[in-house]
């Protein structure tokens, strides 16, 4: 390893040496400036040689960057966050949460409804996927007045399952952690008919208010409530605002013909669904009525 000193030493002359090239530089623009246009140009055509060292003075000044540093190895370590971490944990700041905890906790164990049977989200069709979405095409209906046509909810953003018997709020904050919003927007048929193709790809995902069937990875037989698919018409369609920007490879559904942002959070209509039905005295409950089939 280099000593301190030399480092020193170094780093001196470095500095001494920029500012060299400041120096150099400075006056070579100064001396540009004090000359006219046609005394630079008879100065040039007389010593072109003798200007090329100050032209290469001029580039190289000006092309001389700062020192770039580049991550070239990371090493990382998992801790785990459980009973082992205990000893470490900060008890003041343990104390001045506990009131808020408790609270949080009471606000997310109230039990707000009763599933009838287990609720998981897969493909091509599932109890837990066409719960969502016919909740999805309900409340957007209610938004507009009028029914919307179809409505589609991503899989994956159904992340975890509601079990039979009580369904509590932190419930269904675990299956909606997200802040995602209901949107409604109006798609032409023949992007339509594209995005079902591509949940061909994938086995399926979560709608409601249509049908279709899968045949070697195609989709078929696609009908909108009972009616075969029209390429030519316009479609409206309730689903949230991540797939409504195009994501989860969902890009037809960012290619509206217009849109309706409700403001409504997605998680707050599922809550009101299910306290609504509580208070009609109803089961949280849904059905495989072979929306999306594979052949």
């Amino acid at each position: 390893m280099l000593s301190e000193d030399y480092k020193q030493y170094n780093s001196l002359l470095k500095l001494k040496f920029n500012a060299l090239w400041l120096i150099l530089l400075f006056l070579a623009h100064q001396l540009i400036l004090l000359l006219s246009p046609s005394k630079l140009n008879q100065l040039l055509k007389m010593h072109r040689i003798k200007l090329i060292p100050l032209a290469i003075l001029l580039i190289l000044s000006t092309s001389c960057n700062h020192k770039t540093w580049m991550i070239n190895h990371v090493l990382s370590t998992k801790i785990a966050l459980d009973s082992s971490t205990e000893a470490n944990a900060d008890k003041n700041y343990e104390a001045y949460l506990q009131p808020i905890k408790l609270k949080v906790d009471a606000q997310m164990s109230e039990v707000i409804g009763v599933a009838t049977e287990n609720m998981r989200g897969h493909a091509p069709e599932s109890l837990l996927s066409n719960f969502s979405a016919d909740v999805y095409q309900q409340a957007g209906s209610e938004y507009l007045g009028e029914k919307v046509d179809l409505s589609i909810v991503n899989l994956g953003g159904l992340r975890t399952e509601i079990p039979v018997g009580n369904i509590t709020i932190g419930k269904v904050f675990e299956l909606m952690p997200f802040e995602n919003e209901l949107v409604i927007l109006w798609l032409k048929g023949d992007k339509l008919l594209e995005l079902l193709q591509y949940f061909a790809t994938k086995g399926g995902e979560g709608v409601s208010g249509m049908k279709m069937e899968i045949s070697n990875g195609k989709a078929i037989n696609i009908s909108i409530n009972a009616k075969p698919l029209d390429i030519n018409k316009l479609y409206s369609i309730a689903t949230n605002d991540y797939l409504a920007g195009g994501n989860d490879k969902m890009v037809q559904l960012a290619q509206y013909v217009k849109r309706i942002n409700t403001g409504k959070l997605v998680r707050k209509i599922l809550l009101d669904f299910i306290k609504n039905e509580t208070k009609k005295g109803n089961k949280i409950e849904s059905k495989l009525d072979g929306r999306i089939k594979i052949n």
